[in-house]
């Protein structure tokens, strides 16, 4: 099943009009935020199938959760602890997709979760959560935004790489935005200056593309400033920031999702196809640290899955289940470009006492963000 032609042309119009009125140009964030979240017809919000492990099944890519339960099981180990030491007994998860990881963590977890609050802004994705997720009852609950104030453990899976982003160009040893303008009818790559930088100089003077994240770091400054005691685990592809603004990177790192092939042009078939951007965990983790988060950790996947007891007992596991676990885990798959970062809340309430997370006890990489 792929998205219907029907839905791209009304929102290509949509964004045309928003560009007329913005005097012909606009970000690449407002674009991307429109192709992805337009209600009824971005692609995060209409009807089509997202997640799955073959293309036949319709889906345009697959998510750690839905390769193997093993991920959502050791997972929960970490925040099994994290609900300990902070005292807490509620997770949110933001972006819960098609409600696979939801499901491993409420099964593994049983009665220490009070509360399962999931974060989407996709009424689609909701009510195949619901469905999925019904055998919990109440103790699942479903809220479009954050509370002023909140506890618990906080889980996100590839929800940062699906934040907007800003793209900065700097073509003739000059720095400007990338946006989308129209020409003849169709979206173009158009720049502007701007006073904007990449948080590090690159060096040369080479033509580079690149992005910036205020939204997904504005993200993590609104979860410190929401969440009162408890701890918070990002999962997400990307690279600290040394790697992230090297100067063979000229490309950027924006690429688009469609019948599990990838291509980089996001501004052609908007809404039928998902949008990305690497992350820049170094942003991140500055973001929180300056709003007040403590950093528990920062590693590879497979090195956080591993500490969590990944492979505790696949000795007898079918073939099929050991080859998923292993694209959770080999540096050529998912285990190495994947990465997670971590953080507690430290405050006068809620202090923290310097508790070790587990998913960080070997080859933890804070000191290279």
């Amino acid at each position: 099943m792929t998205t219907p032609p029907s839905l791209t042309s009304p929102l290509a119009g949509r964004i045309r009009e928003a560009i007329a009125a913005a005097g012909g140009w606009i970000g690449f964030d407002r674009f991307m935020a429109m192709a992805l979240y337009t209600p009824g017809l971005g692609y995060y919000t209409h009807d089509s199938r997202k997640f799955g492990l073959m293309p036949a099944s319709g889906s345009d890519f697959v998510t750690a959760p839905e390769l193997s339960p093993r991920f959502g099981q050791a997972l929960a180990r970490q925040v099994a602890q994290a609900l300990q030491a902070t005292a807490t007994d509620e997770v949110w998860e933001f972006g819960a997709g098609s409600g696979a990881l939801a499901a491993q963590l409420l099964e593994a977890l049983g009665p220490q979760v009070r509360r399962y609050t999931i974060v989407d802004l996709s009424g689609s994705l909701q009510a195949r959560q619901r469905e999925r997720l019904a055998a919990w009852g109440s103790a699942v609950r479903w809220v479009s935004e954050l509370p002023a104030q909140m506890q618990g453990v906080v889980v996100g899976n590839e929800v940062l790489d699906a934040m907007p982003v800003q793209l900065l160009a700097r073509v003739e040893g000059v720095w400007q935005e990338r946006g989308v303008a129209v020409h003849d009818g169709v979206f173009v790559p158009t720049d502007q200056s701007t006073a904007l930088r990449p948080p590090l100089d690159v060096a040369g003077s080479h033509d580079y593309l690149t992005e910036i994240h205020p939204q997904a770091e504005a993200f993590v400054r609104t979860l410190a400033d929401r969440l009162q005691a408890g701890a918070v685990f990002l999962m997400d592809y990307g690279f600290p920031e040394h790697e992230y603004y090297h100067p063979q990177r000229s490309m950027g790192t924006v690429m688009c999702h469609r019948g599990h092939l990838l291509d980089a042009d996001a501004l052609r078939d908007v809404g039928e196809k998902d949008i990305t951007a690497h992350v820049n965990f170094s942003g991140i983790a500055l973001a929180g640290q300056e709003a007040g988060f403590q950093v528990l950790g920062y590693t590879s996947q497979a090195r956080f899955l591993l500490n969590c007891g990944v492979l505790d007992g696949m000795e007898g596991a079918p073939l099929a289940e050991r080859v998923m676990v292993q694209k959770l885990v080999n540096e050529h798959e998912m285990g190495e470009l994947f990465k997670v970062v971590a953080f507690v809340v430290d405050s006068a309430d809620s202090p923290w006492d310097g508790w070790q997370a587990m998913g960080f006890s070997a080859g933890d990489r804070t000191h290279t963000l």
